[in-house]
Formats: structure tokens, sequence, C-alpha cells
């Protein structure tokens, strides 16, 4: 690599660019000026905004970035990667209104500096990690997410769920990455390569069938599952969910998932592709059969998430085991194995952002308040909380997948693409599991509105901020339930996915 082309590719990354720049900023100002925390929040906010600009300039320049070896690089920058980068970056600059507007955040004014440095660490491994090309750097990117990560979840020191949550999230991560890492291993020392190009290419010309080489590409799908929280990689997220802050639990159930899965399906589609049909279905590398592997997962990973949820009384947990249940409904999207299922999934990530992010947000606003998640402590609120409930409901709507809410349009898009892949059976199974997780959802609706007010009279100050903040996450959900053309164009635009 010479240095002019190292050069010419740094013009690829402003974006990661930015937010690296912003970090030393943002330690910087906490060092010199400790007494000016206002100041965090703004500044990580304008390194977010400056690196969404130039993601949006990025769109259309579809290149790969950091030549090694013979025609192998590190990264795709394309528009696959740019959609998910937006999708990081929405959820990043909203997650510092949560923090702004959390008690469990404020509480700890001492160390706002290394909150918002970690968190912008975390944006940085994501931005990485969507467009990586290589195991190694795929590998290295988990790890700058996890491990700054792992410390957010046990932010508040005095809480003693809140240690326990890092604790068990340490030790799952690390175990699952330390499987990764093997099978990573073992499938370098199989094609002699890490660039997942490259390893496409050796594929389709030796007859690599070695029982060693599909137990590698379990491993490497063990890592990749425990990031997004499929069955049976998700004992993790329930405690470190309901353990961690609220704001830090909505960050890891929207953009930590969403960057898991652009390097998911970027795993599948670059390593295993060998065509692509007139009809815009994928060929895959006939090794393992990943069809039936991805419904397996996704049919047992939505199951037991709705199923565990019924019996959940803490709020958050509730939304813990939903989470795992929408991870197995996207895994579905995947598992059709063409452009239009892939399509689903990014509409429904996007719509997912602002739906789940909402829920999180009015369960963190009553929780500043009453100190509780618990679903019996919301008896009653739809009358003396009437804003904040009908909001939580209009989320809540829109994650069961109802119209007129954007949860349907995502959902829609989901069982089309199934449909149109004669998936019928699968299909049922989902509208199936769709039913059942109504049941959990309508439980805090009655709590809400039908259940005896308890005795206690709550009476929330909103500031303005946090109206704006849920009329932000709620308005794109009531427009897109309507007009949802710009989405899906948007999505049927970033499905390019360099390197096939």
């Amino acid at each position: 690599m010479n240095i002019n082309n190292f050069l010419t590719d740094l013009d690829l990354i402003y974006p990661e660019i930015f937010l690296v720049a912003t970090l030393i900023i943002v330690l910087l100002t906490d060092l010199i000026f400790p007494n000016k925390k206002i100041l965090l929040p703004i500044l990580a906010s304008a390194g977010i905004v400056a690196s969404l600009f130039f993601t949006f300039l990025n769109f259309g320049e579809n290149s790969f970035a950091f030549a090694y070896g013979q025609n192998n690089y590190l990264m795709s920058i394309d528009d696959f990667s740019n959609y998910f980068r937006i999708i990081i970056l929405l959820s990043s600059i909203l997650i510092i209104g949560f923090a702004v507007l959390s008690n469990e955040i404020k509480r700890c004014r001492d160390r706002h500096g290394e909150f918002y440095s970690l968190l912008i660490g975390m944006m940085i491994g994501m931005f990485f990690l969507v467009s990586a090309n290589d195991l190694i750097l795929i590998y290295i990117s988990i790890e700058i997410l996890s491990l700054s990560s792992y410390v957010l979840a046990g932010f508040v020191k005095t809480s003693i769920r809140n240690s326990e949550a890092s604790l068990k999230y340490v030790i799952y991560g690390g175990v699952s990455s330390g499987i990764m890492i093997f099978g990573m291993s073992l499938i370098y020392g199989m094609t002699g390569s890490t660039n997942l190009s490259e390893i496409n290419s050796i594929l389709k010309v030796s007859s690599i069938t070695d029982i060693t080489f599909l137990v590698s590409i379990l491993m490497v799908l063990a890592g990749l599952g425990f990031k997004i929280s499929v069955v049976p990689f998700h004992f993790w997220t329930p405690d470190v969910y309901e353990g961690a802050p609220i704001t830090i639990t909505a960050y890891l159930s929207v953009a930590s998932k969403a960057a898991g899965f652009a390097v998911l399906i970027r795993f599948i589609k670059v390593t295993f592709i060998s065509g692509i049909t007139n009809n815009e279905y994928w060929t895959l590398i006939q090794l393992i059969d990943w069809k039936s592997l991805l419904i397996i997962i996704s049919i047992i990973t939505m199951t037991l998430g709705n199923l565990s949820a019924l019996w959940q009384d803490n709020l958050k947990r509730m939304l813990a085991y939903s989470s795992i249940a929408h991870a197995g409904y996207i895994i579905l999207g995947l598992a059709v194995l063409s452009n239009q299922g892939l399509t689903a999934v990014l509409v429904y990530l996007i719509i997912y952002l602002f739906m789940n992010l909402g829920a999180f947000f009015i369960v963190m606003i009553i929780a500043n308040e009453i100190n509780s998640e618990d679903i019996d402590d919301y008896k009653g609120l739809g009358y003396s909380l009437p804003f904040l409930s009908a909001t939580l409901s209009f989320f809540l709507i829109s994650l069961v997948g109802l119209p007129p809410t954007a949860g349907f349009i995502a959902k829609l898009y989901l069982f089309i693409a199934l449909v149109d892949a004669k998936m019928l059976v699968v299909a049922v199974i989902a509208l199936l599991n769709t039913v059942l997780s109504l049941y959990y959802y309508v439980r805090v609706l009655k709590n809400l509105y039908l259940s005896k007010p308890s005795e206690r009279e709550i009476l929330i100050k909103h500031p303005i901020t946090s109206y704006i903040i849920v009329m932000i996450l709620a308005i794109p959900i009531l427009i897109f339930g309507i007009y949802f053309t710009p989405i899906t164009d948007l999505a049927k635009y970033s499905i390019k996915i360099l390197g096939i």
C-alpha cells in the first residue's frame, strides 16, 4: 500500500475520522474543563451530526478501502454499510438525549466524560464492523464495540444489579469472543486467507467438505449470534437489559443489534455467494444448508422470546425478550436468501429503531419518578400520565405490528418476502408468533387503562426536551405507517454489497 492510495482511502472514512476526533475532543474537554459537563453532550452531538453529513455524502460511493496483498481489502465502503451507519448515528444522537434526561446517568455526573467517550467508542467499533471485509477487522471491531459496552452496562456503580449485569455481560461476551476467534483461526488455517472475498474465491474452486470447516463456520456464527441475541446465544440479554441503565439497554437493543446483523449478512453473502438468479435469489456454495439453518434459528428464537416474555413482570426484561423475538423475525428476512428478503431486513431495522427506542424512553421517563419498572406499578397511569401512556401504547402497538403504524409495514414486507419465496409454513409460524406477542404487550395496556390506579399520586413534570424526543420517535412511526415509500426506496437502494 503506497501513501497516495492510503490518503485516498482516508477520504472514504471521513465519518469514522470525525468520530475519532470527537472522542479525543470529548476526553480533552472533560480533562480541561471538569466543571463544564454540559459541553460533553453538545460536543458529542456535533461530532455525530458531522459524521452523519459525511455518511450521506458517501452514498453512491461504492469502493474498497485499505488494500493488502493482491486485490484484498479490509473495508467495503458501500451503500449497505452507509445504511447501517445511518441507523447507528440516528440511534446514538437519540441516546445522548436519553442520557441528558436519565436520572441514572445524572447521578454519575463526575463520570460523564467517560460515559460519552465510551459511547463514541462503541460507535467507532460499529462503524468499522458494518464495513469490515476481513475476519481480523471483524474481530477487532467487535472487541472495540464490546469492551466499551461492557463498561457502560455497569456504569452505575452504586447499583448491585448493574454490577451483576456488567459481570454477566463480560463473561458471556468473553466466551463468545473466544469461540469466534478460534473459528476464524480454523478458517484461516484451511483457506490461507482472512479476506471474505478471497475465501469465497477459494471455496468456489476447492472441495473443502471437512467437518472442521463446518465447525469453524458455526463458531463464527456463535460470536455473531451473541451480538444479535439469537437462541442459543441469548442468555445474557434479559439480565443485562434489566440491570444496565435504561439508556444503555435501549442502545444495545438497537444500534449494537443492527451492527451485528450487518456483519452477519455480509459474512454469509460475501463468503458463500456463488451467484444471483434473474429473480434476485442468492445461490450459495453448498457447504451448509443456510436456508434451513437460518429458519430453524429464527423459529426457535422468536418462539422462545415471545413465550418467555409472557411471564415477565419487569418491563425492561419483557422488552429484552421482545428484542430476542424481533431478532428471530429479522433473521427470517435473511433466510429468504434474496434481495427482496434483504430489503425487508433493512426496512425492519430502521423502523425497529424508532419503536423500540420510543418504548424504552417512556419507560425511562416513568422510572425516573416512580423508581420502578414493574408492570404492576403501571396500573392507572393511563389517567395520571395520559401523554406518556398514550405514546407508550402507540410504540407497543407498533412493536406488535398492527396498522396504521410503521411496525405493520415492517412485518408486511417480511411476510411478502416469505410468501414470494413460497415459505408459507414459516410465514404462518411467524404470524402465530406475532399473535402471541400481542398478549404481553396488551398486558401493559391493560394495566395502564383497565386496572385500578394505585393510591399514590404521580405527577411528572416533563422537560420540553422529553416531549421533543417522544415526538421525534413517534411521528416517523405514524408517517411511515401510511407513507412508507422513502424508507423502502432507501432500503432497495442500499442492498448492494461489495465484495461479491
